[in-house]
């Protein structure tokens, strides 16, 4: 069982009420996404919250807002929001996707998200779960959608999918113009098992690059280029 709770070096993720809960593919793309410029940074399907502090702690001029639809997850993210040193840049939008871009904000220079992903596989009992993990509240469509309406022309969209569901997003979002710049392959070990990758899309074409990150080494250590992206955040760093 989860822990209840994550202490990170600056903040503190409760995560008992959330059906999401921290994850090391969560924390890298919360440590890897480029932010460092950007003043509006939107953080969509928030779970605990945990995207939104991470980039807040890098972000130090950002003005950061986040979408979480789950009622209980919102509530929580709001907890952990008031209790971090960013409390006055973070602002949690309890709503679907959907509803919050009727309100029709202003354009982003960063969108990120963790985004639920299974699109066709058996389903838990627990409808949480299902709301959290699956795409039927928030299909790969409507985060593209959103992102031609309301991403700065010059902005980026960080996405983490495992690689076959990234594929399928790649093909969505490519036929709605936006072009793949970067991707960060998460790789178990070195050469090992592709866990998850991280696509940084934007509206401009350019030559494609990627990189690979593995996490531990064969001795299940962490491998120094994942240590050198945490040791802001983990304690264990």
């Amino acid at each position: 069982m989860a822990n209840s709770y994550f202490r990170f070096k600056q903040f503190l993720i409760k995560q008992d009420q959330c059906a999401m809960k921290v994850c090391t593919d969560s924390c890298v793309l919360g440590a890897y996404a480029h932010v460092a410029s950007a003043r509006r940074i939107l953080d969509i399907g928030a779970g605990t919250g945990l995207l939104s502090l991470m980039v807040a702690q890098r972000a130090e001029e950002a003005q950061i807002e986040a979408v979480e639809i789950d009622p209980a997850a919102a509530a929580q993210a709001q907890e952990n929001i008031a209790q971090s040193p960013w409390a006055d840049r973070v602002k949690l939008f309890p709503v679907s996707l959907q509803e919050f871009a009727a309100t029709q904000p202003t354009p982003y220079d960063v969108i990120i998200s963790n985004p639920p992903f299974f699109q066709a596989s058996l389903k838990s009992t627990d409808t949480i779960k299902n709301q959290a993990k699956h795409t039927e509240t928030l299909a790969f469509s409507e985060i593209i959608s959103f992102a031609h309406q309301f991403l700065a022309p010059e902005g980026k969209l960080h996405i983490l999918l495992p690689p076959h569901e990234a594929k399928v997003f790649e093909a969505e979002a490519q036929a709605h113009g936006f072009h793949s710049q970067h991707i960060l392959w998460l790789e178990a070990t070195p050469g090992g098992k592709l866990l998850r990758a991280i696509h940084t899309y934007a509206q401009q074409a350019t030559p494609l690059t990627q990189k690979t990150l593995p996490v531990r080494e064969k001795d299940n250590s962490y491998t120094l280029s994942f240590r050198n992206l945490l040791q802001d955040y983990y304690l264990i760093f």
